[in-house]
């Protein structure tokens, strides 16, 4: 096993694995207390070693690694790398490219929906991972054999994983599947939302306008306060708070005191009067430039019946071509087909629709329908 722990070692090692055609990659991260995740361990491997590069160590610089992520003639294979990849965007501004996310693979090769890591190496590689060290802190020195051997093992098995969905792929020829799911991986805009875009995430069923409008600007400054503390954003406010603030918005440091969550500390301090001024910015947006949310009208009569035919038939021709249907179609976009003329969704597209895009309008059109043959569901043409 090698810990590398000198930048000389890692330039050796990224030299010798940039003459590979793919290497397997993953980290160990901790964001308990931090808005940042904090990397304490990258694993990488190749067909000929492994090793474990320590980015606690004292004067390592990383910068070889980062230039071998950027290395388009070696493919990085990760699993469920989301997290991976936006730790690599923060520290370097790029994302890794190209890449192959095994989890993504395995959504395309009948394995099922967001299968785990530990689950794809059992049936693909015969192998058990010892799972007692997944949560554990790794940011403490020294680290042990086992937590050790936990990490290596992340990369080593992922090597046989990713060669026989390689193989899958090719042989039904779905390689292309995977494309449009690697360009959003590969997308800088995926792993960061500005902070004018954070109230988006804060759910409410308050649509008023003025209200989105203090909302929208008290979530930014609490986004832009988590960025530039590094602590997560409940540890500056909790939604509870900014939703209580923005329907009953206070004027001054009294009244914030009162809000629950928020001490007279807080509301006398620098803290306190970064909100109120939020809170005054949102008051002053013009009528006219106030965020609106419509209300999601609710489905016309008769489309809820025809939303769930659509989902049998979603399930039914991902079952024949083994494929998740959460790649294929979601809720949502079954809404859609069923309720519009020309819905711009994904399934009406590529290799979606031929999986299923194609039949959910020849249903909707009433040109094809369903019959039971013994325990199973037919369709048959009209």
């Amino acid at each position: 096993m090698q810990i590398i722990t000198k930048t000389d070692d890692l330039s050796a090692l990224c030299g010798r694995l940039a003459q590979h055609s793919y290497i397997t990659i993953d980290t160990e991260f901790l964001r308990e207390n931090t808005f940042w995740p904090i990397l304490c361990l990258v694993q990488v491997a190749s067909d000929d070693e492994s090793a474990i590069v320590d980015p606690l160590a004292k004067g390592i610089d990383l910068q070889p690694l980062f230039d071998l992520l950027q290395n388009e003639n070696v493919l990085k294979v990760f699993h469920a790398g989301r997290q991976d990849l936006e730790i690599f965007h923060r520290m370097t501004g790029k994302v890794p490219t190209p890449i192959f996310d095994t989890q993504v693979a395995a959504m395309v090769s009948g394995f099922g929906e967001s299968v785990g890591y530990d689950t794809l190496v059992t049936k693909l590689a015969g192998a058990q991972i010892d799972k007692s060290s997944r949560f554990t802190d790794w940011s403490r020195r020294p680290l042990t054999e086992r937590q050790l051997s936990y990490a290596e093992a992340d990369v080593t098995h992922l090597r046989t994983a990713y060669k026989k969905l390689a193989a899958m792929l090719e042989e039904t020829g779905r390689e292309n599947w995977l494309t449009s799911e690697m360009k959003i991986l590969e997308s800088p805009e995926t792993y960061f939302i500005p902070p004018q875009e954070a109230w988006k995430r804060i759910k409410t069923r308050n649509n008023k306008p003025r209200f989105l409008a203090i909302l929208k600007s008290i979530a930014a400054w609490r986004e832009n306060q988590a960025h530039q503390q590094d602590i997560p954003r409940n540890r500056i406010l909790r939604d509870e708070a900014l939703l209580d603030i923005a329907g009953n918005p206070p004027k001054n440091a009294e009244k914030l005191s009162h809000v629950r969550g928020i001490g007279k500390k807080f509301a006398e301090g620098g803290m306190g009067k970064g909100l109120l001024a939020a809170i005054e910015e949102g008051r002053k947006v013009p009528d006219d430039e106030c965020p609106v949310v419509a209300r999601k009208a609710p489905p016309a009569k008769g489309i809820g019946p025809l939303v769930d035919l659509l989902r049998v038939m979603l399930k039914m021709r991902c079952e024949e071509n083994d494929v998740a249907q959460k790649l294929v179609c979601s809720s949502g976009d079954l809404e859609k087909i069923a309720s519009e003329e020309e819905p711009d969704v994904p399934a009406m597209k590529g290799w979606r629709y031929e999986v299923f895009g194609r039949d959910a309008l020849a249903l909707k059109a009433g040109e094809i329908a369903f019959t039971i043959q013994g325990k199973k569901i037919k369709v048959i043409n009209l």
